[in-house]
């Protein structure tokens, strides 16, 4: 085993004692953010300070992500956001005890912008690093909410990225129950958006659109709502977007989408597409809640701060009384104290394997399930 694989799998340093101050870098993909979450001596972890830039206005022009762009921004941002965090929190350099960082997945180059931070403080302060895995961050992220969840229970992760369903027992502890096998949800919202001529990201902009709406209005397919399993597939409900607007007339006909004669009916598109989007979620949680034997749930990623599927999931589960558990709506994107807080719980449980050396070793692509 090479000398870096030893560090990156090294017990918890000895002289690592509770309350340990963790700082916590995200760099993932379009947001750079940066937190300071302390572990007491005891009780639960709690959230100093969090300061984060998102790069939308950036991206805008090329309606979506730019790696290159992207990681160029995060070396710009990280330096002054954690200069901000450590000033909100009253801590210093001096103060921090680990150095934790999103080590995938996510873009390469964004990555490795957070790592190399972390890797350069680590060094500079001869601090431990701990490499945390993204999905893992936004799983535990309800901990920090005012109404935090107990294990064991369902989690809903869904995101632009990601769909999946997991039995989650504890830290660590987590259970593959279903995952979408094409589109994501996250990613049927925008690029069902850009279709209607929405500006990026989507998603957010198609949830206004559809307040206008009468969601029953265009007869839009439900994929894999009967399959039996819980996966998911959203690819179809975009090719059936797609279809109405080619009847209309209306595909890549910016001009004719930004009348105010379309607005009405793009509104009842966009109800109709975000309400086939949260049946296919609601009933899949559902369903995992039966199979499992589980009363609580908890909702994690960026389509966790939707509206609509918050309403009609607290609605379902309150008549099973079944408990329901988000993050806070500020930490629903990408961030970076549910980086510092998936460390501190992984510290917690006694789980940490921290690095004593610095490595660039980021994974793009990351299972959970392996961690």
């Amino acid at each position: 085993m090479s000398s870096t694989s030893a560090t990156l799998n090294a017990p918890l340093p000895a002289d690592l004692k509770r309350p340990c101050l963790i700082l916590g870098v995200e760099s993932s993909c379009d947001e750079t953010g940066l937190a300071l979450v302390q572990l007491p001596s005891e009780g639960e972890p709690r959230l100093l300070a969090h300061a984060l830039h998102s790069q939308i206005d950036m991206h805008q022009a090329y309606g979506g992500v730019v790696p290159e762009l992207a990681s160029r921004d995060h070396i710009r941002r990280v330096v002054p956001l954690a200069r901000q965090v450590l000033a909100e929190s009253g801590q210093t350099l001096a103060d921090i005890d680990v150095v934790a960082y999103t080590r995938g997945p996510g873009l390469a180059g964004a990555l490795l912008v957070g790592a190399g931070m972390a890797c350069a403080l680590g060094t500079a302060l001869n601090k431990p690093l701990l490499g945390v895995h993204h999905l893992e961050g936004h799983l535990l992220s309800p901990f920090l909410s005012v109404d935090p969840p107990e294990f064991p229970f369902v989690a809903l992760l869904v995101s632009g990225g990601h769909t999946q369903l997991m039995r989650v027992d504890g830290v660590g502890r987590y259970e593959m129950l279903g995952e979408t096998v094409d589109d994501a949800a996250g990613e049927a919202f925008d690029k069902s958006a850009k279709l209607m001529g929405l500006p990026y990201p989507g998603g957010p902009h198609l949830s206004r659109l559809a307040e206008s709406g009468d969601p029953s209005s265009f007869d839009l397919p439900r994929p894999m709502l009967h399959s039996g399993n819980l996966d998911f597939s959203f690819a179809g409900l975009k090719t059936a977007v797609r279809t109405h607007l080619v009847r209309l007339g209306w595909l890549d006909r910016p001009d004719l989408l930004a009348t105010p004669e379309a607005q009405p009916v793009l509104a009842n598109l966009a109800a109709s597409t975000q309400a086939a989007i949260v049946e296919v979620l609601v009933k899949k949680v559902l369903l995992a809640l039966k199979s499992t034997g589980l009363k609580r749930v908890v909702v994690a990623g960026g389509v966790g701060a939707n509206r609509l599927l918050r309403a009609q999931l607290d609605q379902a589960c309150a008549r099973r009384q079944i408990r329901v558990h988000y993050p806070e709506m500020h930490l629903c994107t990408d961030n970076g104290a549910m980086i510092a807080l998936a460390a501190a719980m992984r510290i917690q449980s006694g789980q940490a394997r921290l690095s004593t050396e610095p490595t660039f070793d980021v994974k793009p692509r990351w299972d959970l399930s392996s961690i």
